[in-house]
């Protein structure tokens, strides 16, 4: 991989790896797909589903085991980012640590460019 692809690959934290490990054990080829969607209180939306297949242009993130796919269109929203697990008084989830946006809502749900 170039300087130029690693700067735009999406990455997976250490505490996300472990909780979709713990999330999909036993669960053969399935893996986190992100998809960013038209919506939210921003202009733009993350959406999680578990997912077992991949399109040819997928972009596939993998860390420890855990996989995380993503649709070429929601990519180039999410170049640089990284998936994170957060564990707080707030409430467990996965959160986005994106670059990109140039706003984001409370939750961390919605985000604009």
């Amino acid at each position: 991989m170039s300087e130029a692809e690693a700067a735009e690959a999406v990455t997976i934290s250490a505490s996300a790896a472990r909780r979709l490990n713990a999330i999909l054990k036993g669960e053969a080829d399935a893996a986190l797909r992100i998809t960013v969607k038209g919506g939210g209180c921003s202009g733009f939306q993350y959406a999680y589903d578990i997912d077992r297949t991949r399109a040819d242009d997928d972009f596939v993130a993998t860390r420890d085991g855990a996989t995380v796919v993503i649709d070429s269109v929601s990519l180039e929203m999410l170049k640089g980012s990284e998936v994170d697990f957060v564990d707080d008084l707030m409430g467990q989830s996965f959160q986005i640590k994106n670059p990109n946006a140039t706003a984001s809502c409370g939750c961390g749900v919605s985000f604009s460019v």
